[in-house]
């Protein structure tokens, strides 16, 4: 991500763009992890472009909006492994990237935060989802009622990233460490790790099946269940 004027805000443009880059990479075959980095120093996203939105109708507000859930769902649906490496801040919409990764690394000296409620606004690009699976449901609530930023090293012993290292003179040293991570999952099966990917993903998941809407029923009903296999 490089759009330095912004810190790369996530306006209309770059949404778009970053929507264009994931269906490119989607197809490819030879993309075995997916690294989310910023070519801006001390920022990784600023989250969504506040700038833009202030010149937007209501209704475009809501299409944005919708866009930009898109794009997290994208996200964290790309078949192959994603990191995010966040060398700088990750406020709002930026932090709800990295959660839609699968895994987050930090420099120590980052910052991030859903910061929306210090605005007026709520996460509305999934974090409030993600961050409760992240960190569980009282620790979410509590990180989003008080717009509460961490600091890489806190973000680390609260579980949010997976490590956090300490920052070095070019400024990208949560890169080099996502880098590492992803040398250790590219030795390994392919298949074995999308469809792991998958496995873990649906599994946090409700179970769509009638056989759950049927086993719930019977049970609310005192009654013995009628499962036939769908």
């Amino acid at each position: 991500m490089n759009r330095p004027r912004a810190c790369n805000a996530l306006g209309n443009v770059f949404v778009s763009e970053l929507l264009d880059a994931l269906a490119r990479l989607r197809e490819d075959q030879q993309v075995r992890v997916l690294l989310f980095r910023s070519g801006v120093k001390g920022v990784f996203c600023a989250g969504a472009d506040l700038k833009e939105r202030e010149q937007m109708s209501a209704l475009e507000v809501g299409v944005f909006v919708q866009r930009l859930r898109g794009l997290m769902n994208e996200i964290a649906a790309f078949p192959a492994p994603t990191i995010a490496a966040m060398d700088g801040f990750a406020l709002g919409g930026g932090l709800e990237l990295a959660l839609a990764c699968d895994l987050r690394v930090s420099a120590s000296t980052a910052v991030m935060g859903l910061i929306e409620t210090t605005r007026g606004l709520l996460p509305g690009a999934g974090g409030t989802q993600r961050l409760p699976r992240c960190l569980g449901v009282a620790l979410a609530k509590e990180l989003i009622f008080t717009g509460r930023r961490l600091t890489g090293m806190e973000a680390h012993a609260l579980g949010l990233v997976n490590h956090a290292v300490d920052q070095n003179e070019a400024g990208d040293a949560a890169y080099h460490r996502a880098r590492a991570l992803a040398q250790e999952i590219l030795p390994q099966a392919p298949i074995a790790v999308r469809l792991g990917k998958v496995a873990i993903d649906r599994g946090m998941e409700n179970i769509p099946t009638q056989d759950r809407l049927e086993g719930m029923a019977a049970f609310r009903e005192k009654r013995p269940p009628k499962f036939v296999g769908k």
